[in-house]
């Protein structure tokens, strides 16, 4: 998606609104992938995956100074976003194992 000049409030308004969609929508993407990693793990410890988390944590960080972001938003936004599908990766396990 690229960013456009906007003439009014209205029309960044607007954009704005866009953009918000397609974040939703990644985000429910990413959820529907941490659903399916669920069939692949045997236990919640694996679930919680500590190393991973920090990797994405990092690589994310990353990101957002390339893009001139703050990386303490990102982080934040991540953690908060990691820590529900966790708890949605757990249930998911726990239906499919049995746990």
């Amino acid at each position: 998606m690229q960013m456009k000049q906007c003439h009014t409030l209205d029309e960044a308004r607007e954009a704005i609104d866009a953009v918000d969609e397609e974040i939703v929508k990644l985000i429910a993407l990413r959820n529907d992938y941490i659903k399916q990693i669920a069939r692949f793990k045997t236990s919640i410890d694996e679930v919680k995956a500590e190393d991973r988390i920090e990797d994405v944590i990092s690589k994310v960080r990353a990101q957002a100074i390339e893009l001139d972001l703050s990386p303490n938003l990102i982080n934040d936004l991540y953690i908060r976003m990691i820590n529900g599908m966790v708890e949605s990766e757990i249930a998911e396990l726990r239906n499919a194992k049995g746990l």
